[in-house]
Formats: structure tokens, sequence, C-alpha cells
């Protein structure tokens, strides 16, 4: 009974840690204390993510990359928290071609990449 509770004990630490976003903080503020701006972000986006994302997020025409590129306005894409998509930016996703963008910009301006990519949420029908 007592390695259950060490393991349930585990667990809800590991779930913790995970929730609480390592660290990251919300999407209205950045580590400069400015907001993120989703115009900035329009033009980051628009010279390093619609290479493979395309124009409206949905994927460009015509790539080829297995797995494809996830497409950003979809609801399994838009429902997921801040955090972890700031961290899906930054740090990429392994075994695709999702690189870890960390090295190329700033937290401020993947920030402000995320303020734009939640403006391609799509619109629910009628």
């Amino acid at each position: 009974m007592r390695v259950v509770g060490i393991i349930v004990s585990l667990l809800i630490e590991i779930v913790s840690a995970g929730f609480g976003g390592g660290g990251l903080k919300d999407l209205s503020a950045s580590s400069s204390g400015k907001q993120a701006d989703a115009v900035t972000g329009r033009e980051i986006y628009s010279n390093t993510c619609i290479r493979c994302h395309g124009i409206d997020g949905k994927g460009a025409m015509g790539i080829r990359l297995v797995p494809k590129p996830a497409d950003l306005t979809s609801p399994g894409i838009q429902n997921r928290l801040d955090a972890s998509l700031f961290k899906r930016i930054h740090d990429g996703k392994p075994n695709t071609a999702m690189g870890a963008w960390s090295t190329a910009l700033s937290d401020d301006e993947i920030w402000d990449v995320l303020a734009f990519v939640r403006t391609l949420k799509q619109e629910s029908g009628p």
C-alpha cells in the first residue's frame, strides 16, 4: 500500500510540474514585460514559419514533410495552453521537421509569433 502512495505522490508532482508550464509565463506578458504583439508576430511568422505552415497556417502547398506540419488553425492546436505552444516553438518537436527556434528567436519574438498564431483560430460555424 505504501508503494502505491509513493507512486501517486510522484505522479501528482510530475503532473503539477507539467501544468505549471515549466516556468513559462502567460501570453499577456513577455520577458520584457511588454504585451505580446500579433502584428510583429505576423512579420516573424512570414519570415520563418510560412515555409512549412503556409500563409493561412494550414500547411504549405507542395511541401512534403512527414509528418505534415501542424494545422495551426485546428482546434487541436488552438485549444492548447499558451505555455505548451510556447514550449513547442521554443524547443521544437522531436522526430518532425519542427526544429527549436530558441536559437533564432528571442522569447519575446516567440510570444509575438504565438499571439499571431492565436489570430488564425478557425471561426465556428452558425
